[in-house]
């Protein structure tokens, strides 16, 4: 299963991939505005800079939402750098102009989804990847799990290429479950990531095999 940071914040990007587990980067314009990237020129710099760090796909959201403005914006990120994935919304326009973007060899990340019915219409589309929003989903008390494995057995029934990109995990269990499920991508925020390092026993361990080489070395 790949791993794909959800930032825009370069240093959290570059200490993933420093971990060495890095494959990719998703972006929005939320993440975006929270980093305080402005302005066009801006951002375009912003998704440079991202590219130049990650060795994996970059997703950059469009902003338009009718079909030939998405196709525009689409084609202008496109051209940015060959990492850049054209992230578009599950909406009727959307799913359009994925399947030309497809027809182009352009990239896709379907995003807001949140239902198999919608991750079908992405994947017959073409798209590259379909992000269905797993924590969102449990916030209006329904299982957002249970999305992806429902799509992870669409998907096989019928041999569709495109990848579960698990979006919205909020915490190592999303993150495991997922791997368990099947699901090809996870994106995360940093923490998340790095909690998986973390269990009390190994750091426990670790204490008591520091401990005995310091008596074994007479400290």
């Amino acid at each position: 299963m790949k791993f794909f940071i959800d930032t825009a914040n370069l240093a959290q990007i570059k200490e993933a991939h420093e971990m060495g587990v890095l494959d990719g980067v998703t972006t929005n314009p939320s993440l975006m505005a929270k980093e305080g990237i402005t302005g066009q020129e801006n951002v375009i710099n912003h998704y440079k800079a991202i590219c130049d760090i990650t060795d994996g796909d970059v997703s950059a959201e469009v902003i338009a939402t009718t079909y030939d403005e998405i196709i525009k914006e689409g084609e202008e990120l496109a051209k940015l750098h060959e990492r850049i994935v054209v992230k578009v919304p599950m909406i009727k326009d959307g799913v359009k102009a994925i399947k030309y973007f497809t027809s182009k060899g352009i990239k896709t990340n379907c995003t807001l989804v949140f239902s198999a019915g919608q991750a079908l219409l992405a994947a017959k589309a073409g798209a590259t990847y379909v992000s269905p929003f797993v924590g969102r989903l449990d916030d209006v008390s329904t299982d957002g799990l249970a999305l992806i494995e429902d799509i992870r057995t669409i998907f096989d029934n019928y041999g569709y290429t495109t990848q579960i990109l698990a979006a919205s995990v909020r915490h190592p269990m999303h993150i495991i479950e997922c791997a368990k499920i099947g699901s090809d991508v996870i994106t995360a925020p940093l923490s998340a990531i790095a909690a998986l390092l973390k269990h009390p026993l190994t750091d426990n361990g670790l204490a008591q095999f520091l401990a005995d080489h310091a008596k074994a070395a007479g400290k």
